[in-house]
């Protein structure tokens, strides 16, 4: 199951399973997914089905947990199905750079030359040199000197990006952790990251969240406007300062509010910084020591918001705010307005930072959990 906001039940350390409340004489069981998934993903709640008892299961809890565990099967696979739909949706001109690619290989005899052929064809989707010899090296496996298909080209090639990507999958809780919790929004000028703090935001909000929201890029009057439409949205309580006032001490406001206030959580807005200046990311770290002159322990998260659209560049990025700001985990947006989608498997190579949210388009709905799998099937266009 995917959290945004929430606490998982802690499975019985005996028996690994995850414990059901028991039902009261006569109570039909209330699927959890009604309370939770349901809040989480928007979707009408169910009205539970009463479970016929029978003499070895009296009360109906074993029918009841079997049809609780078939719903979220069911509706898991329903989600995955849609997601997979909107990242092809998004990912197109990525995966159709790919498809022209892989159709020339298809329906010929795996050897040195398709190898090398694959291998370019990595490279100039903006996977990198590295991550293209290595998805070579792997497909040529159990596969050289076989002619096979387009799908199967497909198939393997998503497997192969889908491994390097596995362990980079992680879907951040916001809920863990300290009260409040302080999150670090990072990137440099038009990455999206006033956006994606906004879909957050109001995605987490409808979940329950209590949430400061803090226009920390003082330096742009349109993009503590944008947060402040967006803290409207969430019903979040909104902190800004003029332009051009220190962001440093803007950032100390806000956690020491969500303190006073007993609040949820603090998402910081920075200034869109280009790593190449000093002077802007000595500022960062300004602000990152604000922090924790109230809690030592902050910023408990540092979120660099990555542009697909510049390709190799963002590697750059990475490294130089994971040297500045101590980075913590990745969301790439813009995946629907570039062919250069292949980046983040560039990335996921080259960095072991997780990489929580993709982004494919503007609406609060468009910005997805990672899932390996899906975008590994999305990128390559296996979409059914």
């Amino acid at each position: 199951m995917i959290l945004w906001w929430g606490k998982k039940k802690q499975p019985d350390p005996k028996t690994g399973e995850t414990p059901i409340e028991p039902l009261k004489s006569g109570e039909a069981p209330a699927s959890p997914l009604a309370s939770l998934d349901r809040r989480l993903f928007g979707e009408a709640p169910v009205a539970p089905q009463p479970v016929a008892p029978d003499d070895d299961d009296p009360i109906g809890l074993r029918k009841a947990a079997a049809r609780i565990a078939a719903e979220r099967a069911a509706e898991a696979a329903a989600r995955e199905e849609s997601v997979l739909h909107k990242l092809s949706e998004g990912l197109r001109r990525s995966s159709s750079r790919l498809a022209e690619g892989l159709a020339g290989l298809s329906k010929r005899k795996i050897d040195r030359e398709s190898l090398d052929e694959l291998e370019e064809l990595l490279i100039t989707s903006d996977m990198g040199a590295k991550v293209a010899a290595r998805i070579a090296k792997a497909f040529s496996k159990d596969r050289f000197d076989r002619e096979i298909s387009g799908d199967e080209i497909k198939a393997a090639l998503a497997s192969e990006i889908a491994a390097i990507l596995k362990p980079r999958e992680q879907v951040v809780d916001f809920s863990e952790g300290p009260k409040p919790r302080i999150v670090l929004f990072v990137g440099v000028n038009g990455s999206g990251k006033t956006t994606t703090i906004g879909k957050i935001a109001s995605k987490l909000s409808a979940q329950g969240a209590d949430i400061v929201l803090a226009a920390g890029d003082t330096f742009r009057a349109a993009a503590v406007e944008q947060l402040k439409v967006w803290a409207e949205r969430a019903n979040a309580r909104f902190i800004s300062k003029p332009s051009g006032a220190d962001a440093a001490g803007l950032a100390y406001e806000a956690v020491e509010l969500a303190r006073n206030e007993n609040r949820d959580l603090v998402l910081i807005d920075t200034a869109g910084r280009l790593q190449n200046k000093t002077q802007l990311m000595d500022e960062l770290s300004k602000v990152v020591r604000a922090i924790r002159k109230i809690d030592p322990t902050a910023p408990h998260d540092v979120i660099l918001v990555l542009d697909a659209t510049v390709g190799q560049n963002a590697l750059g990025q990475v490294e130089a705010f994971r040297n500045t700001a101590g980075v913590t985990g990745l969301v790439m947006t813009k995946l629907d307005g570039t062919a250069k989608g292949g980046v983040l498997v560039a990335i996921a190579e080259q960095h072991p930072l997780p990489i929580h949210f993709v982004g494919v388009g503007e609406k609060a709905e468009d910005l997805h959990p990672f899932s390996a799998d899906t975008f590994a099937r999305a990128l390559v266009g296996l979409d059914d």
